[in-house]
């Protein structure tokens, strides 16, 4: 049983006054700390806070962009309590789905990537025929892990089964069990090995998406001597660089509905990963919202 109450008060990029209410917010970050299922070390339950913490220190202007997302508005989400996957589900899918009807724009902060299936649900139901794009170390592709068809494992293979996703791009992967790869779309999948070399393939993965994108962002997808601090790390992954580069490429060329970024595990001691993962979310969040 997972029930986590939020320490402390935070609101990302540490905003306050007007950037920061509710009703004027066009973006909302939505944090969700919930680990239960999963398979190697736990504790990304703790993600969603060390990030905001370390969101504090992120500089508001992005170079790369000449762009302020924060002054579109960001909502930080009051943290839940979950007591079961199922309750988690039902939570996650509700609250993203108001915000969606409000016409805001949700960042979601796991926690496990099981959070990825409502949150996925939510944007599917709103927005039809989007595509999703998995960027990720593992399949996720299990039928069930463990004996669980709702776990961090399976996440993918739930997704797939949803109505109105039209293609499921994944991106990095280096890590499967055999029992996994029947399930493989190898037009759709840019394994990490194949992807080294040079950037012709982001162009082929784009290529495969919907003009409606959800990014679905593992932080294991990084090579593990840049992200340490998740719970299954991979060597031979992505590096800060090559990440950017897609997820520009992506921002400008689709329209991207929402996003998460999950599976922070935080290490005592050790903030740089937090930090690496507070500023992916602010950099996808000025590639999204530069020139609208």
């Amino acid at each position: 049983m997972t029930n986590i109450t939020k320490e402390k008060e935070i609101n990302f990029l540490g905003l306050n006054g007007h950037y920061t209410k509710k009703e004027h917010a066009n973006i909302v970050i939505y944090p969700i700390a919930f680990d239960l299922t999963t398979s190697y070390q736990h504790g990304t339950d703790k993600g969603p806070l060390a990030l905001l913490d370390a969101s504090q220190y992120i500089e508001l202007y992005d170079i790369e962009t000449d762009f302020e997302a924060y002054k579109k508005g960001i909502f930080t989400h009051e943290f839940q309590s979950y007591q079961s996957s199922k309750d988690m589900f039902d939570q996650v899918y509700s609250t993203t789905s108001e915000y969606i009807k409000k016409g805001k724009f949700v960042a979601a902060l796991g926690g496990e990537h099981s959070i990825s299936f409502p949150l996925i649900k939510a944007h599917s139901d709103a927005f039809k025929n989007i595509s999703v794009l998995q960027i990720d170390a593992h399949a996720d592709l299990h039928p069930a892990l463990d004996g669980n068809p709702f776990s961090h494992g399976s996440v993918m293979s739930r997704v797939r089964e949803l109505n109105n996703i039209e293609s499921h791009v994944a991106v990095g992967i280096r890590s499967m069990a055999i029992e996994e790869k029947p399930f493989i779309d190898h037009k759709r999948t840019f394994f990490a090995h194949d992807i080294q070399m040079d950037d012709t393939w982001m162009e082929q993965a784009i290529d495969q998406l919907s003009d409606q994108v959800y990014i679905t962002f593992d932080l294991d997808a990084f090579d593990s001597s840049l992200m340490p601090a998740t719970g299954t790390p991979e060597p031979g992954g992505l590096t800060w660089n090559t990440a950017l580069k897609l997820l520009r490429k992506v921002a400008n060329k689709k329209q991207v509905v929402g996003f998460d970024v999950v599976e922070l595990l935080p290490l005592e001691n050790f903030q740089a990963p937090n930090y690496l993962a507070s500023k992916l979310v602010y950099k996808l969040l000025n590639y999204i919202f530069e020139g609208k």
